[in-house]
């Protein structure tokens, strides 16, 4: 599968659009996470606990957008882009949505 956040794709011509495809998760801090990510901010740097979070999220939702696409029949998804949302206290979701095509 071919995901870009651009509307072409070098060398390929797109045969046919399918539509709007996307995938989300929704995820909580953990309270130990949190602990850590508290000492961090003392000493700073990097928290590494919630880039880890945020990249399995991340990962999780293009997996499900690109899931979508292949039902539809999709070899590639076009215009990727990607949103994130506050739910509720120490939860957010992750978006990710682009538009399912075939190409050449």
């Amino acid at each position: 599968m071919i995901i870009t956040s651009s509307s072409e794709i070098t060398g390929k011509r797109i045969f046919k659009t399918l539509g709007l495809v996307k995938g989300n998760t929704i995820r909580a801090r953990h309270i130990g996470k949190d602990i850590l990510a508290f000492f961090k901010n003392i000493v700073g740097g990097e928290i590494e606990e919630y880039t880890k979070l945020m990249a399995e999220s991340r990962e999780q939702a293009i997996d499900r957008m690109i899931s979508e696409a292949q039902k539809l029949g999709a070899n590639a998804i076009v215009d990727v882009r990607f949103s994130t949302s506050y739910i509720m206290q120490n939860a957010s979701e992750i978006l990710v949505f682009g538009t399912a095509v075939v190409v050449e």
